[in-house]
């Protein structure tokens, strides 16, 4: 829950719907999450940087949509080149920039705005014509918050002080979690937490999964028919659902297909590919009725253990997968069946998810 609403949720394409064409076919932008879908640390994920050339080829505008505030699109453009991803500043959407905007949107040109964060916030900030200040004594306007290494008590006292006042707060994204080499550390989230138990309010999100940083990617590049492609069911896929934008998830970050059986409703993709070449290619959808689900050559069905049916809520329900052709199309059929189960998360796949492994790694 937040101070204020920024926009209205929109509806969100099915999950594992159709694509007759390849989808580069059918869409005039793609929004590219990074790590995990473009790179893993410091090496692109393979492949990756021929894939979004041939995107590019097939007249399918790229752009690089990340929740990191900390970084500015010269920085973020910086490291997409080491890795061997062409790509320009004007390629690059951070959530600091969709926060800007949205401070923009609640206070007057000129205003000063605190800054609790680091230097892709403060160029952001300037960008929208305001004057990034570092003290509540400087009399803001608003406070908007990112994530930088550097953010420490005197940052969050200050944008504590400032928050009290009832002016506008922004937050660029609430990530609790920020993975680093060392392992998972405090993200932006877990700052705001900090303000937010010191004066009681909420702030306006801007990143994912809120709408906000997808509206601005699309504004930003004209997009008419963009496309989401992300590693992630809790920022990239949910965050696309409440944009009212089809997504289509890629199994070479931190998602697995057996993450997806029990994803909720909004977190489910509208596509499914084991990496970027998944936009080359058609999309069967799952037909789905009487407790199974067919895709391809492959089909799914709900079984009960001890024959009581799949209506018992109480008793674990079995997917019994067989088969042959594209480990995908079996994947689909999975993920459809346990989603028509009464509860997905009593459905046991540890077979099925077995056997689409022995065939495709990428199902792992």
């Amino acid at each position: 829950m937040t101070d204020e609403t920024t926009t209205e949720q929109d509806a969100a394409p099915e999950p594992l719907s159709e694509a007759d064409r390849p989808l580069v076919e059918q869409y005039d932008t793609g929004l590219f999450d990074l790590d995990g879908v473009v790179y893993v640390g410091a090496g692109a994920v393979p492949r990756a940087p021929e894939d979004l050339e041939r995107a590019r080829a097939a007249a399918m505008r790229v752009t690089f949509v990340t929740n990191n505030a900390s970084r500015t699109p010269d920085s973020v453009v910086e490291h997409l080149r080491k890795v061997g991803v062409r790509a320009e500043v004007a390629d690059v959407v951070t959530s600091a920039q969709a926060a800007a905007r949205l401070v923009a949107e609640r206070v007057p040109a000129g205003s000063r705005v605190l800054v609790v964060g680091g230097e892709g916030l403060v160029v952001a900030v300037r960008e929208r014509g305001l004057v990034p200040v570092q003290a509540a004594a400087d009399d803001p306007a608003a406070v908007v918050q990112g994530f930088h290494p550097e953010v420490g008590w005197r940052q969050l006292a200050e944008g504590a002080y400032a928050v009290r006042r009832n002016i506008p707060w922004i937050a660029s994204n609430v990530d609790r979690t920020l993975p680093t080499d060392g392992g998972l550390a405090p993200g932006n989230g877990t700052l705001v937490e900090v303000i937010r138990m010191a004066t009681g309010r909420t702030p306006v999100v801007a990143g994912k999964p809120a709408p906000p940083l997808f509206h601005e990617t699309v504004e930003r590049v004209g997009a008419e028919r963009p496309l989401v492609i992300g590693d992630r069911l809790d920022t990239d896929i949910e965050g696309a659902n409440a944009a009212g934008m089809p997504s289509m998830l890629v199994l070479t970050g931190v998602t697995r297909l057996g993450d997806l059986l029990t994803a909720p409703q909004n977190q489910r993709p509208t596509y499914l590919a084991r990496d970027l070449a998944g936009l080359f290619a058609p999309h069967p959808a799952p037909r789905v009725g009487g407790g199974r689900a067919t895709c391809g050559e492959w089909t799914a069905v709900l079984e009960s253990p001890n024959g009581s049916g799949t209506d018992d809520r109480r008793r674990q329900v079995v997917v019994q997968l067989s088969g042959s052709g594209d480990p995908l199309d079996g994947a689909r059929a999975l993920l459809a069946a346990a989603w028509s189960a009464p509860d997905p998360a009593r459905v046991d796949a540890s077979e099925a998810l077995a056997l689409l492994r022995g065939q495709d790694a990428a199902m792992g």
